[in-house]
């Protein structure tokens, strides 16, 4: 697992299979023709059991508070798949008071850190145990494709924790010389009680790249789940239990942004805040927090990455990632590489290349085996997608396929492609987080630079080409807190995730994450025979 990447498994894995297996056939429908799998029959019923509704306070679930429950769909059908506890302020309240005294009078932050690390890996041997289950229950919440779930996103939620876990035993101090008789420590301690938002694009992941490192650095935790993906969060979190974890340490409540959401990001007894989401409820989150104790806060937030091929990249093979980069997880990425700009002497292969390409998609059922895109995860998103669509062909962009509902139940979205993109199109500056590909034509590099650089967000961007002054060049000039050359979304547990400009602050994963969670504090003591020093 030490090598092992989410692209490696879906860029180069995923694409061959879903083009190749399962029974498909074409369906007429708006520009081109689809391929689809299973389109017209019924979906499939997921081979798991909805265990965990309630929310977590303590090391129980608990109803909540006022009694109230709120119903969690399936973006395939849009069917009720179970009822869940909407927690709000007080629910809230009732959690970080929990947390407090398992980090104030509890063992966790006490615990010798090689304990901890014992109690992570047990939890990551559980999820390995229990990675059927997960992923039928990402799937069925989320409408992310089954397989992507269970031999990409699954396998990387065990690395992850396996990585956390390497890393309790080995959060050190430092001796520091001092220029009088003084000897000076400066300790990492933990910073608290720590409050964290995620996101439902990828639950699981989200859930480990906020819980992980905290845990790891001896923190407690008050975790809100997306209100449309509560289930697999409360899933693991049981398993997190089972493998010895202290109750109080993690609490989680389900629930919406303007009530629990809220009511965390302003709570004053929260030490630190971490947030993944969208640019504009991140603003609101920063500004609760600021108003309330200036607990200190990192944000993971939006994207509208640049993707640029070059005029002597494969074509074959930038067309493939490319659409990866896009289409992937039905464009619901933060960083999707959603401004796809290809040098004017390849621009017209690349376009119908990967026309072509959108059109072979396997799109349906995510639970049938070969499909590339499922739903997108709720009517809202579906109607926020088909309006940019509109958009884009009312501001004068080229719709070269898709643009339409895919089959008449559930969430669906024909996979589409613009050409004839300009910047200043609502297509190519704000972020859409659906499978729709705009694609823009460049002539020079530095104007390429300056183009994709013109954007309030900064959080990843992608360069395809085999001249390595090129790569070189962009790497350097592209302002974004990743830089995919020749590649993309590659995800491994230890490089750093985050952004520049409105993409956010602060980092996701590797050593980085762990400042997130830390105090730093000097320790000066005189000493009282110096000619020893």
């Amino acid at each position: 697992m030490a090598t092992r990447r989410i692209s490696s498994l879906v860029s180069k894995n995923f694409p061959a299979s879903f083009c190749s297996l399962g029974r498909t056939f074409n369906w007429n429908r708006g520009i081109g023709t689809y391929s689809t799998a299973f389109a017209t029959e019924e979906p499939i019923t997921p081979q798991v059991q909805v265990k965990y509704t309630q929310l977590l306070i303590n090391g129980k679930f608990v109803d909540a508070a006022s009694g109230k429950t709120f119903q969690t769909l399936d973006p395939r059908t849009g069917d009720v798949i179970a009822n869940v506890s909407e927690g709000d302020a007080e629910d809230i309240n009732r959690a970080v008071s929990a947390a407090r005294t398992a980090f104030d009078d509890g063992p966790w932050p006490k615990m010798p850190p090689y304990e901890r690390s014992r109690i992570l890996l047990r939890f990551a041997d559980l999820i390995e145990k229990n990675i059927d289950e997960l992923a039928a229950l990402e799937t069925w919440d989320n409408g992310k494709p089954h397989e992507q779930a269970a031999k990409a996103e699954l396998p990387m939620l065990v690395r992850l924790f396996r990585y956390y876990a390497g890393w309790a035993d080995k959060i050190h101090g430092l001796i520091v010389p001092a220029d009088g008789p003084h000897q000076v420590e400066v300790l990492h301690e933990p910073i608290g009680v720590c409050g964290q938002i995620i996101p439902w694009n990828f639950p699981l992941l989200m859930f480990a790249w906020k819980v992980g490192p905290a845990l790891a650095c001896g923190n407690t935790i008050v975790l809100k789940t997306a209100e449309q993906t509560p289930l697999s969060a409360l899933y693991a979190s049981k398993l997190l239990h089972e493998a010895g974890l202290p109750p109080g340490v993690l609490n989680i409540i389900s629930g919406y942004g303007p009530t629990a959401g809220a009511a965390l990001a302003s709570h004053m007894d929260v030490d630190k805040l971490a947030f993944t989401g969208s640019t504009e409820t991140g603003k609101i989150v920063l500004e609760l927090a600021s108003k309330s104790n200036l607990k200190p806060v990192t944000l993971e937030l939006g994207g509208k990455s640049p993707f640029i091929v070059c005029e002597d990249a494969d074509i074959d093979k930038a067309v493939e990632l490319a659409h990866f980069a896009l289409f992937f997880n039905q464009g619901q990425c933060c960083c999707a590489g959603s401004r796809t700009f290809v040098h004017e002497r390849v621009y017209d292969e690349f376009l119908e290349k990967s026309k072509a390409r959108a059109l072979r998609r396997v799109v349906g059922d995510p639970f049938k085996k070969g499909v590339e895109q499922g739903p997108q995860i709720d009517s809202e998103q579906f109607e926020k997608v088909m309006r940019y669509i509109k958009s884009g062909v009312e501001s004068g962009a080229t719709l070269e396929s898709g643009g339409e509902r895919f089959g008449s139940k559930g969430y669906y979205i024909q996979p589409t492609v613009f050409s004839n993109v300009q910047d200043g199109m609502l297509i190519a500056k704000d972020e859409i987080f659906g499978p729709v590909q705009s694609i823009l034509k460049f002539k020079e590099l530095d104007e390429v630079i300056k183009r994709a650089n013109s954007t309030r967000y900064g959080l990843a961007a992608g360069v395809f080409t085999k001249n390595i002054d090129t790569a070189n060049t962009l790497t350097r000039a592209l302002r974004a807190g990743t830089v995919w050359v020749n590649c993309f979304d590659v995800f491994d547990a230890a490089i750093p995730f985050g952004g520049y400009k409105m993409s956010g602050h602060g980092r996701e994963k590797g050593i980085y994450s762990l400042n997130n969670y830390l105090q730093v504090k000097a320790v000066v003591t005189p000493l009282k025979n110096p000619a020893w020093l």
